[in-house]
């Protein structure tokens, strides 16, 4: 191994741990408790602006942290998406939203912290975007959509965007729940992420389905 290599491997590993600890703790903390020598310091990096050095800002931080996530939920999706493709069935869409996500979060195994990452961004008002911006680039994600308004047709644009809206957040909290519950050894509704995933598919289900009240 040359010089040159262990150094561009040495950058790599360092990046990694500097991911990895960010991750957890904005999740337990807060994206603005944790400063970047808190980082430093728990990665036992030894140099309290390694942070900066590799990632500049604490926003650039925090995309790059959505970021490796946001490409492995997409690859997730994108396996996913031929099996509902055509289909008229709002319940298969619905999965198709939902199911990337638990799947990934299944595959972190325990404990894991991107659901109460991901949590911790889209409550902040700024870095929210951050998020959203990951999910706009996600063609298999769109298609999706495309799918589920195609079983909508009758549903009013500013109804269909209140419920996304609603699902988002459900969606959200549920995984941050039961993430918290699994990295605490506090007990489960469900046994599996699988079971996990078929009830909130069944609740979504019946939220993008509720009448829509017309008003007088």
């Amino acid at each position: 191994m040359t010089r040159r290599t262990a150094r561009v491997g040495h950058g790599v590993a360092t990046r990694e741990s500097i991911l990895r600890t960010a991750e957890w703790l904005f999740a337990e903390h807060g994206i603005y408790a944790v400063s970047n020598r808190r980082i430093s310091e728990v990665a036992e990096l030894g140099n309290s602006a390694a942070v900066g050095y590799h990632f500049g800002t604490k926003n650039e931080l925090v995309r790059a942290i959505a970021h490796h996530h946001g490409e492995r939920i997409e690859y997730i999706r994108v396996n996913m998406f031929t099996e509902p493709a055509g289909s008229t069935e709002l319940r298969d869409w619905v999965s198709c939203l939902v199911r990337p996500m638990t799947l990934y979060l299944e595959s972190l195994g325990t404990p894991s912290w991107y659901a109460r990452f991901a949590a911790q961004v889209m409550a902040d008002p700024v870095l929210h975007e951050i998020i959203a911006g990951e999910s706009l680039r996600s063609d298999s994600l769109r298609l999706s959509l495309e799918g589920m308004n195609r079983c909508l047709p009758e549903l009013p644009e500013n109804v269909r965007t209140e419920r996304w809206n609603m699902a988002l957040y459900l969606t959200r909290q549920m995984c941050v729940e039961r993430e918290r519950a699994l990295a605490e050894g506090m007990p489960t509704t469900h046994a599996s992420w699988d079971e996990f995933a078929t009830g909130l598919v069944d609740a979504l289900t019946g939220l993008w389905s509720a009448p829509v009240t017309r008003q007088p």
